[in-house]
């Protein structure tokens, strides 16, 4: 650490953590204790990683440290490259409320638009990972931006064209940061690309080198960890900040939050087309207080994504950003994951989209057996006591979840989408926050729509949905209206 501060104090600058806390004003911000520390970390060296796990405030804590030295004169420019989910509804969205005085630019869409984009002056540029290829060779030139924040780092795990471009970058940068709360989501192996990226010289060269000191041959094609492992990973990722919720003394014991997601072009056309007829039809009367549940209900179904037609079939739009942003929120969640799900015919979807995604899950609704649910909870909660993958997810029907279950293995609540049901919302996310829970909670809403939104709020003040179903339909989709036109 002090050679890092020597090479920063080369730069010109003097950075000390009792300069930062008495003099930066944190963007009129209240940093918790665990930010100042990690922004703390992250001014003090040129590489850094932030293990801090998620709901633990890492986006803010980057821009406050990228502020800062800016304002020091050493940071000029920052790239952000992040899952595309969180291009705009978590970095750009993060920016205008956290450091609201720096402009951002999106580098999404077609080539000719990313470079369009790239030339414009902005203090922080954000990209996906998979679009980073695209503008990799331009980046290495623009000595302007000189700070590569890479979020979710463990993304890049194995040695593919992907990870090879990013480690190249990387090394033309002077200040790179690593964020990933789970560093290690398979094997101790999984640290070796990512320091190759931010801390090349913390590794063997050889990726042969570093799983033979981790791991230990059982045959020709399986290792298990050695004793030690995890902690010889970690010690490779080095300087780093790593907590978790646990460690926000000023939080209370659960975390509400909501995810704005994007809906796809034709989903988006679906939902304004069904919503002009609901205001067509409201305002001559056809729908009252008996039905409108069942015309929620449609506009709910599409907002996730899988929809019920006329025949009884089921018909996938293009809900890609939403499973997108799933597939982050598990993936970035350091222990197991519950999500409910209020529509059963969008359960097996969700299950393929996991299953292709390498995620081990398993799925309960109504008409799961009893004999099969017991196994499934069984091995969610305790664990499976065989050779196959450990269950990190749970997709379910909250109305299956609703009463008697516990489990506490879970500390991460992912909505996928709104229930009309206050009691059964709320049993639900009761199933991980009662006796036996040793860690805080962090419950996840996905939200495109403002009827999503309308319910979320109601559900979490415990007001009771069905009560307000007309009116909500009546705001909504007058508002869709009005924007149409």
């Amino acid at each position: 650490m002090q050679a890092n501060l020597d090479q920063l104090r080369q730069m010109g600058v003097e950075i000390h953590p009792h300069i930062l806390r008495s003099k930066y004003d944190w963007c009129g911000g209240t940093p918790f204790e665990i930010q100042k520390i990690t922004v703390e970390l992250l001014t003090e060296n040129q590489r850094a990683y932030v293990l801090n796990s998620m709901g633990t405030g890492k986006t803010k804590a980057v821009l406050w440290a990228f502020d800062y030295l800016r304002r020091c004169g050493v940071a000029k420019s920052m790239l952000v490259v992040a899952p595309l989910s969180t291009l705009r509804f978590t970095w750009s969205r993060e920016i205008l409320f956290t450091t609201p005085h720096l402009k951002c630019a999106v580098l999404h869409g077609s080539r000719e638009k990313r470079f369009r984009l790239l030339a414009e002056d902005a203090d922080i540029y954000i990209v996906n990972h998979d679009g980073l290829k695209i503008i990799a060779d331009e980046i290495a030139k623009r000595k302007d931006i000189n700070i590569l924040c890479i979020d979710e780092l463990a993304t890049y795990r194995n040695r593919t064209k992907r990870s090879r471009v990013a480690e190249a970058l990387a090394q033309r940068k002077e200040i790179v940061w690593g964020l990933t709360g789970a560093p290690m989501p398979n094997a101790p192996t999984d640290v070796w690309q990512q320091a190759r990226i931010v801390t090349p010289t913390s590794v063997p060269r050889w990726w042969s080198t570093f799983r033979d000191q981790t791991m230990l041959r059982l045959n020709q094609f399986k290792f298990i960890p050695r004793r030690g492992s995890v902690e010889m990973a970690l010690n490779a990722l080095k300087p780093n900040v790593r907590f978790t919720l646990d460690d926000i003394m000023e939080l209370p014991p659960f975390i509400t939050r909501r995810v704005d997601i994007a809906m796809g072009p034709k989903q988006s056309q679906v939902y304004k087309a069904v919503a002009k007829d609901c205001y067509m039809f409201l305002k001559e009367g056809q729908i009252s207080a008996a039905n409108a549940g069942a015309v929620m209900s449609k506009l709910l179904q599409i907002s996730l994504g899988w929809v019920y037609d006329d025949k009884h079939a089921t018909i996938h739009l293009d809900n890609h950003a939403r499973n997108e942003a799933l597939i982050d929120l598990i993936e970035a969640a350091e222990h197991k994951v519950l999500i409910f799900v209020p529509f059963i015919h969008a359960l097996q979807g969700i299950k393929q989209v996991l299953d292709d995604a390498g995620i081990e899950c398993d799925t309960v609704s109504g008409a799961t057996t009893l004999k099969e649910r017991d196994r499934i909870f069984r091995e969610f909660q305790l664990g499976r006591n065989d050779d196959r993958p450990q269950l990190k997810a749970l997709v379910a029907h909250p109305q299956c979840m609703s009463h008697g279950n516990t489990f506490t293995e879970a500390s991460t609540v992912i909505w996928y989408g709104p229930i009309t049901s206050t009691e059964i919302y709320d049993q639900a996310c009761a199933r991980v926050r009662r006796v036996g829970q040793t860690r805080k909670q962090l419950f996840l809403h996905l939200q495109a729509t403002a009827t999503e939104k309308h319910i979320y709020g109601l559900l979490t003040h415990h007001i009771k949905v069905q009560d307000s179903l007309l009116q909500l339909l009546e705001d909504d989709s007058r508002t869709l209206v009005k924007e149409a036109a």
